[in-house]
């Protein structure tokens, strides 16, 4: 996970709580995932340092994932296609209670009873999901302080067979 604001970016990590891919062969035809949204880590700031902890507070806060009421986020496949020669992963992704459909380019490769799968960067509207914090869209008075709307992901999944 990625995000951008006129003075930096900060960059992390969320882990998968659980989750159930079903493949035909080497497709995907459906799957689900529970992410863990207390397991986020600041991974540009050094976990020692206060502004660590401090970022890690805020995101976890209302202002963005509001974890207590909302501990986990979760995907579900919807579908899965071929655009210009490259797999689109198509879901529902859910945060903070709210469900919109996201679509992103994945790579899926099997290794015996392993399944990885990886997706090249994409980006979400955050705004979407109702994390509206120093949004520029939203309050038009933030001049430079404000926080790109969209948050670039990368999804990695290691699955063994059942």
């Amino acid at each position: 996970m990625e995000s951008f604001k006129p003075t930096g970016t900060h960059n992390g990590d969320i882990k998968l709580e659980s989750g159930v891919i079903n493949v035909n062969g080497d497709a995907i035809e459906s799957g689900s995932f529970l992410v863990d949204m207390g397991s986020i880590q600041v991974l540009d700031i050094p976990a020692e340092d206060e502004g660590n902890g401090k970022l890690l507070g805020h995101l976890k806060s209302p202002d963005f994932f509001d974890v207590e009421n909302h501990a986990n986020a979760a995907f579900e496949v919807t579908g899965i296609s071929e655009v210009e020669g490259k797999t689109m992963l198509s879901g529902n992704l859910a945060i903070k209670g709210i469900k919109q459909n996201v679509t992103f380019p994945v790579n899926v490769t099997m290794d015996g009873d392993t399944m990885m799968l990886t997706s090249e960067a994409f980006t979400i509207d955050r705004t979407k999901w109702d994390i509206k914090y120093k949004s520029k869209s939203i309050f038009g008075d933030l001049g430079d302080k404000f926080i790109n709307d969209e948050i670039e992901l990368k999804v990695n999944v290691t699955a063994k067979k059942a």
